[in-house]
């Protein structure tokens, strides 16, 4: 029986002319620095905070480089699918602005020349392959039992060899084709596996485009290329659609680094010119002084919902997964304000070997900062689609005063040095209810005076503001200096200066009453300027919630 017989025997009607793919898929009209990469998840679950950094990545460098970026997924293992979950991919990586060029864009829809981008589909092409490889009689057809293989593993256990199908332990690959033809004959369930050439022994360099140059043994394992269902295994599917769908780059996980030797030798099989390999350490997690892998299991920040649930804009996560991609962005971003991430020039060659550490306070901040740049109007944006999903009430409440919204989110915002109140949309209620009257009413009120402590002074106090010194009309220097008389009415420095010169002489300082009047309308010490705080809320409200302090102090 010839390799041809023996194709035609274990694929029936399968055509094993692969060149015609070459045609169908042919070398991308990109330029010559172009990259094509991928994100290529089964579709088992949600996207986490590795895999969209990953994604992230990829993206960036095909940007880069005016290449393409696509969403293959990798849905062979049929028993580990999840309903619904590509669409759930999708949506993730659109809500992180990781938008796609080519691939499955839902459930059943794609865009793109080099399809179907759902390996399911692609069976036809991979069989295809798979009975090119028995034609040239490199791959045999498996025989062996679950049971059988269970054995084997521990026998090798036992003896301390190396777990595996190789060698001697490769029974079937000794099978005549005459005993070949009488199992199929008999309907012996069976599998196609490579007939690997490699030595354990010798080992192959390889560059890796984050690791350098690595030297790794050869690969010897005569693995399973096509299932009993007639689908491909994941390491077969991965060659035949990197070479069709013209990957040059492959941007993964560094837990595919013991596949690679195999990877390699299945490329070369063929012919293929592989792509080259850039393997991602996994992000880490200092805990008690221990470095370990951010886990989905213990780490809420894993998943990509805890960015959407806290409101940490999109573009801030982005500028924190580029620290942590390449060493040198936050230098170059602090020397670049007027600047985004896309004039940033990636290089595989800054990307930590060993893994970059995740810092949710370090994120915050980066948060803080890119929050405290944005227009007040893109603030309002921001929250308003946050809150749609997340907090109707507030919602509702900036639907009714958009206007007003923005010039509370305005304070302190248009200068040289901006406030760096909000590190993330979960945070902006708390900062500025008292600045909704809707809030305020229904907001249980606390007032820590710190200083001036006596109900009866405040009230006078609160009074006299209200009937001799508040003027709607003041600018900020006016209004400061009617401050100061109001500060030296009851005994107290104009000036923080002259009551630290002479402490004696004064109840206090302009400070201290400054203090009372923000208090009694905000309930918080610490608020942006006050003067624009009263200059929003206007005298109605200023003299309502102070009126009212002073009704429910009355001793």
């Amino acid at each position: 029986m010839t390799n041809k017989e023996l194709a035609d025997l274990l694929l029936p009607g399968v055509d094993s002319d692969i060149s015609k793919y070459e045609k169908i898929y042919p070398e991308r009209n990109l330029g010559e620095k172009a990259i094509v990469t991928r994100f290529a998840p089964s579709p088992t679950g949600f996207v986490h905070m590795g895999s969209l950094f990953q994604s992230f990545i990829s993206r960036k460098v095909a940007s880069d480089t005016n290449g393409v970026f696509f969403l293959r997924i990798e849905d062979t293992d049929q028993k580990r699918l999840v309903e619904n979950s590509v669409r759930g991919i999708v949506d993730d990586l659109h809500n992180f602005e990781i938008e796609l060029d080519e691939g499955m864009i839902d459930e059943d829809k794609e865009k793109g020349s080099y399809g179907p981008y759902l390996q399911s589909k692609r069976k036809d092409i991979y069989q295809s392959f798979v009975k090119y490889l028995l034609e040239q009689g490199k791959a045999y057809p498996c025989f062996c039992s679950a049971e059988e293989i269970e054995e084997t593993r521990l026998l090798q256990e036992k003896k301390k060899q190396r777990i595996g199908y190789y060698g001697r332990f490769a029974k079937c690959r000794r099978l005549t084709p005459e005993q070949i033809q009488e199992k199929v004959a008999n309907g012996e369930p069976y599998i196609i596996r490579l007939k690997s050439h490699g030595d354990f022994e010798h080992k192959i360099k390889v560059h890796d485009l984050i690791k350098g140059t690595l030297e790794i043994p050869e690969n010897d394992l005569d693995i399973v290329i096509l299932k009993s269902d007639g689908l491909p295994t994941y390491h077969f599917a991965h060659l035949v659609d990197d070479h069709l769908m013209r990957t040059t780059h492959v941007i993964r996980g560094d837990e595919w680094l013991s596949s690679l030797a195999l990877h390699i030798q299945l490329f070369e099989t063929f012919g293929f010119q592989p792509p080259k390999y850039a393997h991602i350490s996994p992000i880490m997690k200092e805990d008690n002084g221990v470095k370990r892998k951010l886990s989905k299991r213990k780490d809420p920040e894993a998943a990509v919902s805890y960015y959407h649930e806290k409101g940490i804009p999109v573009e801030a996560v982005k500028l924190y997964l580029m620290t942590l991609a390449n060493t040198n962005f936050e230098q170059w971003y602090d020397c670049n304000k007027d600047k985004t991430l896309a004039d940033f020039p990636f290089d595989f060659k800054k990307m930590s070997s060993s893994g970059g550490l995740f810092d949710v306070e370090k994120l915050m901040n980066i948060s803080k900062n890119y929050m405290s740049r944005l227009k007040a109007s893109e603030i309002y944006d921001g929250l308003l689609a946050w809150t749609k999903v997340h907090d109707s009430e507030f919602f509702e409440i900036l639907m009714k005063q958009k206007d007003y919204a923005i010039s509370v989110f305005n304070i302190e915002r248009e200068q040289k040095k901006p406030r760096k109140d909000f590190a993330c949309y979960s945070d902006i209620k708390n900062q500025t209810w008292y600045m909704f009257e809707e809030l305020y009413d229904s907001h249980e009120k606390e007032y820590d005076f710190q200083t001036i402590q006596d109900k009866q002074e405040i009230s006078k106090i609160l009074t006299s503001y209200i009937e001799n010194h508040y003027r709607e009309e003041d600018s900020k220097e006016e209004w400061f200096e009617h401050m100061k008389d109001l500060a030296e009415e009851f005994g107290y420095a104009r000036e923080v200066k002259e009551y630290k010169e002479n402490p004696e002489k004064y109840k206090g300082h302009i400070g201290d009453i400054s203090l009372v009047l923000r208090i009694v309308l905000t309930t918080k010490s610490m608020t942006p300027d006050l003067y624009d705080i009263m200059s929003i809320l206007g005298k109605e409200t200023i003299f309502s919630r102070y009126r009212t302090w002073i009704e429910q102090n009355q001793e």
